[in-house]
C-alpha cells in the first residue's frame, strides 16, 4: 500500500472509509478498460469521467493517469463548445450543433476536487495541478486556433474574451492562479517555469492566458519570468563571465538555444502597455543587482545579468525605449568603473559582440536617442578634456569601450544612411530609429558641435552630415541654418561648409540644387517671422557676410599661387554670395535701418560683400538705395559699419544709370535736407515740411518712390516751385507762401530737439567721408568693374576720374535742394540788372551756403566733372549776386574784414575757373582778393559777371578729348578774352607793390 500511496499528503483513510474494496476495485478496472462491468458495454464519457474523479478522491496516487484521463474531459468540452459557436456561425446565429452543457457538471466537479487537493495540501499538489493545467490550456489553444468561432490571436482582448466564456477554460484558469498563490511565499519559481515552457511551445495563441495571469500577478509575474529566463539564458549557454570554480565562460548571446527567452519577451510585452513602471524597475533593479559586490547571489548569474538584458532589449525594442532613459541616470562613473570591473574580465571577442549588440541597439533606439548619445560622447572623450571630481574619474577601459562604441555607432549609421540613399526622391525614406529621435534636437547637435572640443566636434559634424542626409532637404536645411546662426568664429563656420559639401556629396542632385537657396530662406523667414534676437540675428547676418567673402579671397589667393579654386568653402560662398544678391536683396535691405546698431552693422557688411544684380526692379532697387543711404548717415552719427556702407553705396551706384541717380540724388538731398544730418557737417537744418524728423532719418516725401507722404504736403512743398515768370524771380508762389496780409510771415515749423554739437574734428571727418564715398560713387560709374585689393580684401572699383554724367546728377540735385523754385533748365546768364528780381531767392541761396560749408565742397566735387557745373548756373549767379551786394555795401578797408564773403568768393571763382567756365586768367582772380579792398573785389566780380553774361554756362561749349577722356573748352572761339581782363590789370597796376609776384598768372 504504501507503494500505491506513494506521494499522496492527503489523510486518504478518509476517502477509503467510505468504499468497500470490492468497489474500489471495481472502479479501477472500469477505469483502465472504459467498460461498464455490470452491463459491459462502453462507459459514457460523463460515467467515465466521474470514476476518474472517484478515484481521483479516494487514490490520489493514481493522480498521473487521471488528470491524463481528465485532459480528455476539458477537449470534450472545449470541442462542444467551439461547435456550438461553429453551428452559430454557420445557421446564422439560430443555433445547432451537439453543445457542451451536458458535461457543466462534471467539469465543475472535477474544478472542486482539485481546488480542495491545493488548499488542503498545496506543496504537493500546487506544482502538479499548475503544470497540468496550463500545458492543458496551452494544447487546447493550439488545438482550436484554426476554427472559424475561434478569433484571431492578434486580437487578444476577443481572444481572451472566448476563452474566458468558456466554463472549462476558466476553470482551469482559476487552477493555475489558485495554485500560483499559493506558491508566491514560498517557491513561484515552478508555477512560472510551467507558464514559460508552455508560451515557448503555444505562443501566440497562449498569450491570452499569459496576459490574463500576468494582469492578475503583476509583481510576481514580472520578476519571476524574468528570474526564470535568466537562470534558462545560463543553462542554455548565456553569460557573460567564467565560473567561480574556473570552468570555461558561456557564450555571451543566445540564439534559438535558449528557448525561454523569446516568451519572457512575449509575456513582459503583454504586460507593457498596464505595467509599464514595474517592468521598468524590475530591468533596472536587475542590473543594479548583478553589479553589487555582496557575498550573496549566483556569480554566473551576475555576470549573465547584463548580456540578458541586452539580448532582452535586441528582441523587444518595447522594452529598450521604456528602461533607456533611466539606465542613462544611473550610468554615473562608480557605476560605469563597476561594469568595467564586471565585464572587464571577459576575452576580447566576447566584448566585441557585446559592444556590437550595444551600437545595435543604440541604432534601434528613438526614444532618448539624444541624451544616449550625449552620455556616450561624454564618457567617451579623453581624461585631459573631461574634468571630474575626485573619486568621480571614469576608468580607462569604460572610456575606451565608449568611444569605441561611438565609432562603431557611426560607421553603423552611415552604412544604413548610404544604403537607402538609392530612394527616389519624393518617397518616404525607411526609418532609421537612432537619426529619426535625433530629428528634434538639430539645433542642440549644432550647439555641441561648434563647442569644438577635441574628437567630440568630429564625431557630432560626421552625425550631423548623416542626420541631414536621412532627413532630407527639410532636416538639411535646418541643421544649416542653425551653424549660420550659431557660428561665432571663422573655424565654426567652416564646419558649416563642411556640412554643405558632405551633403552636397551625399544627396541627390534635386537636393543639392536647391539646399543653399533653402536654406538661406528658411533663415529669411525666421527673420521676418521675428525668431532671432538681436544678437543672433546679426550673427547670422555677419556670417553670411564672411562666406560672402571668402569666395573673393579665396580667387585672390588662388591668382597669386596657382590660379585654380576647388575648395567647399568656395563654392558654397559663390553660392550664398549669388543667392543673395539675385534673390533676397529686398529682404536683408530693411535690416539697414534696424534699430540695433550690431544687426544694421552685419547688414550693410553682407550686402557690401555681394555683386548687386544689374536687372534689379526700379522699386527695390531705390528701396535698397534709400535704406543704404539712411544707414550710412546713421553710421556717421557714432554707429559703426561707415565702411561697409561706403562700400555699398559704391557698388549700388554702378550698377545701372538710375541706380546711380537715386545714389547720388539720395546722399545730396540726405546731407542737406534730411533732419538733423546737415549739423553733422558743420551747417544747419532747415526742415522740408511742417512736421519735424528724426535725425538721420530721410523726411516723409522727401525720398524717391516714397508714396507715405500726405499729397497737402507734397503739394505745398512743390507749390512753391512753381516759377510765373521767364525769369525766374519774385515767383507769386513764392509770395503766396510766405504769409497773410496784415499777419505776418507764417510762423517757421518746430525742429526737433537738436543733437549735441559735433565738434570741429568731427565734422571735418564726417565731410571728408561723405564726400569720399561721394566721389567714389561718382567715379565708379565711369568703369562699373570691380577688382580685388592688393590686400586681397573686398574688391574695390578702379580709380577713375569724376564722370560728368555722375557730376551732372550731383549737380541737379545740389540746384534743387538749395533752390528748389527755380527749374534746371534756367543755364543762360542774366543781366546784371535781373539781380533786382531775385533779390529773395539770391538771398535764400546765399543763406544755405552761408550756414552749410557742404556745399561749397559740392561744388567743387560737380567742378571736377567738366561740364556738370553749367546745372548749377542758377546757384552760381544767386551766389555771385549776393557777394556783389555785399562788396558793393561793404566799407571796410580791406576784404579781410569780411572772412566768409571772401572765402565764398575765391571758393566761386576757383570752382567756376575749374570747371572752365572762366578762362584761365579770370579762373585765377581770386589769388588776389586778400590783398584788396572790397570794392576792388566787387569790381573784379562784376568783370566775372559780365564774361559770364556774354558767354553763357552751356554744356555745348565742352569738346571732348577721346586722348586724355576728359572735357576741355576752346576758349578762342569765345572771342577776345582781353576785355575781360582790364579791370584786373588796373588792380594789379595799381597794388603792384604787393601783387606784383602774381602778374604771371594772368597772362592770357
Amino acid at each position: 500500500m504504501s507503494a500505491v500511496f506513494e506521494g499522496a499528503s492527503v489523510p486518504v483513510q478518509l476517502h477509503l472509509a467510505a468504499i468497500s474494496p470490492q468497489e474500489l476495485a471495481q472502479k479501477i478496472k472500469a477505469f483502465i478498460s472504459g467498460m461498464d462491468p455490470v452491463k459491459g458495454h462502453k462507459l459514457p464519457l460523463k460515467d467515465h469521467a466521474r470514476c476518474a474523479v472517484l478515484l481521483l478522491r479516494t487514490v490520489p496516487a493514481c493522480r498521473g493517469a487521471v488528470l491524463e484521463h481528465l485532459c480528455s474531459v476539458f477537449d470534450e468540452y472545449v470541442g462542444g463548445y467551439v461547435l456550438d459557436l461553429d453551428c452559430d456561425l454557420g445557421a446564422g446565429g439560430r443555433g445547432g450543433g451537439t453543445g457542451s452543457g451536458n458535461l457543466d457538471d462534471i467539469v465543475q466537479e472535477i474544478h472542486a476536487v482539485l481546488s480542495e487537493f491545493v488548499r488542503l495540501n498545496p506543496k504537493a499538489w500546487a506544482p502538479l495541478v499548475s503544470g497540468w493545467s496550463i500545458d492543458l490550456m496551452g494544447c487546447l489553444s493550439t488545438k482550436y486556433s484554426s476554427r472559424q468561432g475561434v478569433p484571431h490571436a492578434g486580437s487578444l482582448n476577443e481572444l481572451l474574451q472566448f476563452w474566458m466564456s468558456c466554463k472549462a477554460s476558466r476553470a482551469l484558469m482559476e487552477l493555475y492562479s489558485q495554485c500560483l498563490t499559493a506558491m508566491i511565499s514560498s517557491c513561484p519559481d515552478a508555477c512560472v517555469d510551467a507558464l514559460l515552457d508552455t508560451s515557448v511551445q503555444h505562443s501566440p495563441h497562449f498569450d491570452w492566458v499569459v496576459a490574463h495571469i500576468g494582469s492578475s500577478f503583476p509583481n510576481t509575474i514580472i520578476s519571476r519570468v524574468l528570474s526564470c529566463g535568466l537562470k534558462d539564458f545560463c543553462a542554455h549557454g548565456g553569460g557573460g563571465g567564467g565560473a567561480v570554480d574556473g570552468s570555461p565562460p558561456p557564450q555571451p548571446f543566445p540564439d534559438t538555444r535558449v528557448p525561454k527567452i523569446a516568451s519572457v519577451v512575449g509575456i513582459l510585452g503583454h504586460l507593457a502597455c498596464r505595467h509599464a513602471d514595474s517592468i521598468k524597475q524590475e530591468l533596472l533593479g536587475m542590473f543594479q543587482e548583478s553589479l553589487g559586490a555582496g557575498p550573496g547571489g549566483d556569480p554566473q548569474q551576475r555576470a549573465a545579468t547584463v548580456p540578458f538584458l541586452l539580448q532582452l532589449a535586441v528582441m523587444s525594442p518595447a522594452l529598450l525605449g521604456a528602461v533607456s532613459s533611466e539606465l542613462v541616470d544611473s550610468l554615473k562613473p562608480p557605476v560605469l568603473n563597476q561594469l568595467q570591473q564586471l565585464l572587464g574580465p571577459l576575452p576580447r571577442e566576447e566584448r566585441e559582440n557585446m559592444i556590437s549588440l550595444a551600437v545595435h541597439l543604440l541604432g534601434q533606439t528613438s526614444s532618448g536617442s539624444f541624451r544616449l548619445l550625449r552620455f556616450l560622447v561624454d564618457t567617451a572623450m579623453p581624461a585631459s578634456v573631461i574634468i571630474a571630481a575626485p573619486g568621480l574619474a571614469i576608468h580607462e577601459g569604460a572610456r575606451e569601450a565608449s568611444e569605441r562604441v561611438v565609432q562603431l555607432l557611426l560607421l553603423s549609421l552611415q552604412n544604413l544612411v548610404f544604403s537607402l540613399g538609392g530612394e527616389p526622391p519624393g518617397e518616404a525614406r525607411p526609418p532609421i530609429p537612432f537619426l529619426d529621435g535625433l530629428r528634434p534636437h538639430v539645433r542642440e547637435l549644432c550647439v555641441e558641435t561648434l563647442r569644438l572640443e577635441r574628437k567630440r566636434h568630429l564625431w557630432l559634424h560626421q552625425l550631423l552630415a548623416l542626420l541631414a542626409v536621412h532627413g532630407g532637404p527639410s532636416c538639411a536645411t535646418e541643421a544649416l541654418c542653425h551653424m549660420f546662426t550659431l557660428a561665432r568664429t571663422q573655424e565654426e563656420l567652416g564646419l558649416a561648409a563642411q556640412l554643405h559639401a558632405a551633403v552636397l556629396v551625399s544627396s541627390s542632385s534635386c537636393v543639392v540644387a536647391g539646399l543653399l537657396p533653402a536654406t538661406l530662406q528658411r533663415c529669411v523667414a525666421q527673420i521676418h517671422a521675428g525668431g532671432l534676437p538681436d544678437q543672433p540675428l546679426a550673427q547670422l547676418l555677419s556670417n553670411l557676410a564672411l562666406m560672402a567673402q571668402w569666395d573673393q579671397q579665396s580667387n585672390s589667393n588662388a591668382t597669386k599661387e596657382d590660379g585654380s579654386v576647388g575648395s567647399a568653402s568656395s563654392i558654397m560662398s559663390a553660392q550664398v554670395a549669388q543667392i543673395v544678391s539675385s534673390s533676397h536683396l529686398h529682404d536683408f535691405s530693411p535690416l539697414l535701418l534696424h534699430d540695433s546698431p550690431l544687426v544694421s552693422e552685419a547688414a550693410a557688411s553682407l550686402l557690401s560683400s555681394v555683386r548687386l544684380p544689374g536687372a534689379l526692379q526700379p522699386a527695390r532697387l531705390l528701396s535698397v538705395a534709400r535704406a543704404a543711404v539712411a544707414h550710412f548717415f546713421l553710421s556717421l552719427r557714432g554707429r559703426a559699419g561707415a565702411a561697409d556702407s561706403a562700400r555699398l553705396l559704391t557698388r549700388l551706384s554702378s550698377v545701372s544709370s538710375l541706380s546711380l541717380k537715386a545714389v547720388l540724388q539720395l546722399l545730396v538731398e540726405g546731407a542737406l535736407l534730411w533732419g538733423g544730418n546737415a549739423e553733422m557737417f558743420g551747417g544747419k537744418r532747415e526742415p522740408l515740411s511742417g512736421a519735424a524728423t528724426p535725425a538721420g532719418a530721410p523726411p516723409e516725401g522727401a525720398c524717391l518712390g516714397d508714396a507715405r507722404a500726405p499729397l497737402l504736403e507734397v503739394n505745398l512743398k512743390f507749390g512753391s516751385a512753381v516759377s510765373f515768370s521767364s525769369s525766374g524771380g519774385g515767383s507769386v508762389g513764392s509770395v503766396f507762401h510766405a504769409g497773410v496780409v496784415g499777419r505776418g510771415l507764417k510762423p517757421r515749423p518746430p525742429l526737433a530737439p537738436a543733437a549735441p554739437s559735433p565738434q570741429p574734428e568731427e565734422t571735418l571727418l564726417n565731410q571728408h567721408l561723405f564726400l569720399d564715398v561721394l566721389t567714389r560713387c561718382c567715379c565708379s560709374s565711369t568703369s562699373g568693374k570691380y577688382h580685388a585689393s592688393p590686400s586681397g580684401g573686398p574688391e574695390e572699383p578702379q580709380a577713375a576720374p569724376v564722370n560728368p554724367e555722375a557730376a551732372k546728377l550731383v549737380a541737379a540735385a545740389l540746384a534743387e535742394s538749395v533752390c528748389p523754385d527755380v527749374a534746371n533748365g534756367e543755364l543762360p546768364w542774366p543781366p546784371e540788372d535781373h539781380a533786382r528780381t531775385t533779390v529773395e531767392r539770391d538771398i535764400r541761396v546765399r543763406r544755405r551756403f552761408q550756414e552749410n560749408p557742404l556745399l561749397f565742397q559740392l561744388l567743387w566735387l560737380v567742378a571736377a566733372g567738366r561740364p556738370a557745373l553749367c546745372y548749377c548756373s542758377v546757384v552760381l549767379r544767386s551766389l555771385l549776386a549776393t557777394l556783389l551786394a555785399h562788396w558793393e555795401g561793404s566799407r571796410e578797408a580791406t576784404a579781410l574784414a569780411s572772412p566768409w564773403h571772401l572765402r565764398a568768393s575765391s571758393a566761386l571763382v576757383a570752382c567756376m575757373g575749374e570747371a572752365q567756365l572762366l578762362p584761365p586768367a579770370l579762373g585765377n582772380m581770386h589769388e588776389v582778393f586778400p590783398f584788396l579792398a572790397p570794392f576792388e573785389v566787387r569790381l573784379l566780380l562784376l568783370s566775372v559777371w559780365d564774361y559770364m553774361r556774354e558767354n553763357s554756362p552751356l554744356p555745348q561749349r565742352f569738346s571732348f578729348s577721346a586722348e586724355t577722356g576728359l572735357f576741355y573748352r576752346d576758349f578762342a572761339r569765345d572771342g577776345d578774352v582781353s576785355k575781360y581782363l582790364s579791370v584786373l590789370y588796373s588792380v594789379l597796376h595799381k597794388n603792384v607793390d604787393r601783387l606784383g609776384h602774381l602778374c604771371g598768372r594772368f597772362q592770357l
